[in-house]
């Protein structure tokens, strides 16, 4: 028997309000179809009045409870992956914990970027598997569209906030049983300038806007996304051909296109809602996950692979059985 930690349920969160392409045209110099032939996207969700990163959390995280049978008072563990937290602190993670009742247990905040949900799920992981909780929550949420400049149209348009949840459980399973069976997580802090927000606390004193120079971070992506794939799939003897399901993170259709081509992946196989959302950053994972556990596409004992890349730059992979 292996120790390993176990997904037990899912959850996600989304803005009620909804905004088309062409609405955002209205505002935006820009074209509904200028936006899906660079990015994929057709729509997003933009949080409004009383929604924020924890309402959004704190939705995933009961729907993922209540998936796994659970209440709040079984979860031991929180770490919330966000770029856009409620406060500079404290951490968003103490008020979804305060909201489900977890009160007592561990709670804390990681900032990754766009790979935030990759590095929870590890820190949670290798938590669970020292014993320091028996289940975990992990949860990514953000409210992205808070940090853009709506003047700059090649970043304001790819854009969308939301929030995804999982729920983990520490298990003896057999050695093909389900749970995490590795991941992999990276970053290089050479690449700063090319996606990053210029402002914060100790900078500027103000919150700041998105900027990306989209063709590098595009070039990075693919060769990083597909590098660490086949990594953590190497690292257990497996292969691309092996996967029932690839779950990236939701940046761009071309980039999605580009990561499975080179690793020699049909496109059936990549859970795609990154035209019903857009990008989400650390939520972008889990939502995807959430939609295809609960559209009946990924079913128990499959392989599935989780990807992203973001900025830092951070990227990472877990590979899991469900």
């Amino acid at each position: 028997m292996t120790l390993r930690s176990v997904l037990t349920g899912t959850g996600s969160a989304l803005p009620r309000r909804v905004v088309s392409n062409q609405e955002l045209a209205q505002t935006v110099d820009t074209s509904d179809e200028w936006i899906v032939e660079r990015s994929g996207i057709r729509q997003r969700h933009i949080a409004g009045e009383g929604e924020t990163t924890s309402t959004l959390a704190i939705e995933a995280a009961n729907k993922a409870l209540a998936a796994a049978g659970l209440q709040g008072s079984d979860i031991g563990l929180i770490v919330l992956a966000t770029t856009t937290p409620d406060q500079t602190f404290p951490a968003t993670a103490t008020i979804v914990q305060d909201a489900i009742g977890a009160n007592g247990g561990i709670a804390f905040d990681v900032a990754a970027v766009c790979s935030g949900f990759l590095y929870g799920l590890g820190v949670a992981d290798a938590m669970l598997k020292a014993g320091m909780a028996k289940r975990a929550l992990v949860i990514g949420a953000e409210t992205m569209t808070r940090l853009l400049d709506w003047e700059d149209r090649a970043t304001c348009v790819l854009f969308g906030d939301g929030a995804g949840a999982v729920v983990l459980e520490a298990r003896d399973v057999a050695a093909d049983g389900p749970g995490i069976l590795a991941t992999h997580l990276h970053a290089d802090g050479a690449h700063n300038e090319l996606l990053y927000v210029d402002g914060g606390p100790s900078t500027t004193q103000s919150v700041g806007h998105l900027r990306m120079k989209g063709r590098e971070v595009f070039r990075h992506a693919v060769v990083n996304l597909a590098d660490v794939l086949a990594n953590v799939l190497a690292e257990c003897g497996y292969t691309s051909a092996d996967l029932d399901w690839v779950v990236p993170h939701q940046a761009n259709q071309r980039i999605l296109d580009a990561t499975a081509k080179k690793l020699g992946l049909p496109p059936e196989r990549v859970v795609v809602t990154v035209d019903q959302h857009a990008n989400t950053s650390a939520a972008s994972v889990p939502l995807a996950l959430d939609t295809a556990v609960r559209d009946g596409r990924i079913q128990p004992g499959q392989l599935i692979v989780l990807e992203a890349m973001g900025g830092g730059f951070t990227w990472g992979a877990a590979l899991l059985r469900v």
